[in-house]
């Protein structure tokens, strides 16, 4: 769904500089339950650079007052009197208040609460994280000035953002001092394909969803990365000014996310991302390859690339039972790091002298399995969309993940891009192409093969999905193998 803009509208947006504002229903109607409490609320968002937490934060407070205050992003020079003197000047700003130079975060939040005492208020911390970086006592100074003085304004919103998923999950949503103080966390995550639609404009009806899917394969739903689609030009200009181009915003951008989130600067991270752009692997399996233990600092490792949104974690389970097993595959789920990994960091240095060319992006290399594993992760992603496709209630389903099963002396091995168990002993085994060319009878093949491989118990109903983009044949659709042939294109129209 998204929000209608009307002409004149949109002329005034434009006239402000305002962001033009897409999607996000859910996320506004959810943060508006709030708006109905009789207390006040203290709200964490959190997610990836560019997913647009503070503009959902922005929007959602348009018709209230409204307060908003950003760390400075740390460096070698910030301090935490650095991070207090923005404060204070953002204070200043904002509230007509002198600046102070305050040598105590209580101080600075006795003057932002004398502000907010009354009448419906929202303010939001953002990147908290930054505003933290340097004082150990930063959060308990926060968690007192809402004890003490936020929290008796009975319409305060008060909403702590930011990047740095672990941090926040670390210091405050496991941490003792803010325990049954947090009315609500929300995890943003990327745009669903029907809102990505929204950033070709007027254009979007004449331009093919392949040709859209094949840069959502690079950008994913980020929406900071989709408000630089130029919709005059052709998908792979697109990339090539993006992605190749010196100075491109997605040239650089792989640099700001890690350095911003993962300030220890270890190169396991980087290194662990880079192992799984070829494909998922088994928590052992990516250990032996990077050659390290599987200790708890690696398990730390991989858990803050997940609550950063970079990696996934998928649990294979147990037909027969439906509960997860013990075997799990993590799997790099950000579009943009694979495709940087991948293209962008190899050809890095011809790219900053100008100098890098190609004849397409088909003549890269492996492009066609990159984009294979890049439209899979689209697809994961939008998940939801395809109950509804299938005609699937989401209180029907038992588990549904990519499925594997480990190749024994008894069994075969076999893997399933994507595949739902539903309460009443069916199994939907997805297979997902992304090909330029029409998908021929061969794929009919595929699919039986791996359904033939895989164990399952007597009584169970398998149906088998084909999910594309650019048509299938006659010889496929007539063969009325697949129980449901599902084009990922509807969603972008």
């Amino acid at each position: 769904m998204l929000f209608a803009v009307t002409e004149p509208q949109l002329k005034v947006l434009r006239m402000d500089k305002t962001p033009l504002f897409s999607g996000r229903a859910k996320e506004l109607a959810d943060l508006g339950r709030f708006l109905n409490k009789k207390s006040s609320s203290l709200i964490v968002v959190r997610g990836r650079r560019c997913i647009g937490k503070s503009r959902l934060i922005e929007e959602f407070a348009k018709d209230h007052r409204f307060y908003s205050f950003a760390g400075l992003a740390p460096n070698d020079k910030t301090t935490a009197q650095s991070q207090r003197d923005e404060f204070s000047r953002q204070l200043s700003e904002q509230t007509g208040l002198p600046e102070v130079k305050a040598d105590d975060w209580g101080k600075l939040f006795f003057l932002l609460s004398e502000k907010i005492q009354h009448g419906r208020v929202i303010v939001l911390f953002d990147e908290i994280s930054w505003m933290g970086d340097r004082d150990p006592d930063f959060l308990g100074k926060v968690k007192n000035a809402w004890d003490q003085k936020f929290k008796t304004n009975p319409k305060l919103i008060f909403v702590l953002c930011g990047s740095a998923s672990a941090w926040i999950e670390e210091n405050i949503l496991s941490s003792t001092g803010f325990l049954g103080r947090v009315s609500y966390t929300l995890t943003l995550e990327e745009l669903p394909l029907p809102d990505c639609d929204w950033f070709w404009g007027k254009a979007a009806k004449n331009i093919s969803s392949f040709e859209k899917l094949k840069l959502l394969a690079v950008t994913g739903g980020i929406p900071k990365y989709l408000e630089e689609i130029d919709p005059s030009i052709s998908a792979e200009d697109n990339i090539r000014q993006l992605c190749f181009r010196k100075g491109g915003l997605l040239v650089d951008e792989f640099d700001h996310l890690f350095s911003n989130i993962f300030r220890r600067k270890s190169p396991l991270y980087r290194e662990i991302v880079k192992a799984l752009t070829h494909g998922s692997k088994e928590p052992v399996q990516l250990a032996k390859e990077l050659n390290v233990e599987i200790s708890g600092l690696f398990s730390e490792y991989l858990e803050e690339l997940v609550l950063s949104g970079f990696i996934r974690r998928d649990y294979t389970w147990h037909v027969k039972t439906g509960q997860d097993s013990k075997l799990s595959k993590y799997r790099l789920s950000d579009n943009y790091v694979r495709f940087y990994l991948r293209y962008i960091e190899k050809y890095r240095t011809k790219i900053d002298r100008g100098g890098f060319e190609f004849k397409s992006l088909m003549s890269l290399p492996e492009w066609n399995t990159i984009m294979g594993l890049q439209f899979e992760n689209l697809i994961l992603n939008n998940r939801k969309l395809l109950y509804h496709a299938l005609g699937i209630s989401p209180e029907d389903i038992i588990s549904e993940n990519p499925f594997y099963q480990k190749r024994t002396v008894k069994q075969p091995g076999c893997q399933i891009d994507y595949m739902i168990e539903t309460r009443f002993q069916t199994l939907y085994i997805c297979e997902i192409k992304f090909s330029r060319n029409i998908i021929g009878l061969e794929v009919i093949n595929e699919v039986q093969d791996k359904i033939d491989h895989m164990i399952r118990p007597k009584g169970f109903s398998c149906r088998p999905v084909l999910i594309h983009v650019n048509g299938v044949s006659d010889d496929v659709t007539e063969a009325n193998y697949f129980a449901s042939i599902v084009d990922m294109g509807d969603f972008l129209q």
